[in-house]
């Protein structure tokens, strides 16, 4: 199955790169693209635990899907996790 799921906090490559690289750690997740522009990751899955797994990882790292809680603690790691993806690039 494919989806793209519309995430909040998404601003820049830096976010782009550690969202690239925490999603590929799931098995079972092919086909990875993030979207600056939509503010959007697509990607292709087997099982719908996949799915799940995903949109918790993106959670946990600061990249809530749009409609989620957004709270301070959740942007805060946004920004922990875009600097990282700079320095990592």
């Amino acid at each position: 199955m494919k989806t793209t799921i519309e995430i909040q906090n998404l601003k820049c490559e830096g976010c782009a790169n550690t969202i690239i690289k925490r999603l590929s750690e799931i098995n079972d997740l092919s086909k990875l693209t993030v979207n600056n522009d939509n503010h959007s990751v697509s990607f292709n899955y087997e099982h719908e635990n996949t799915l799940i797994k995903a949109k918790e990882l993106l959670n946990n790292i600061g990249y809530p899907v749009v409609g989620d809680k957004n709270g301070l603690t959740r942007k805060a790691k946004s920004f922990v996790s875009c600097a990282v993806g700079r320095i990592n690039n």
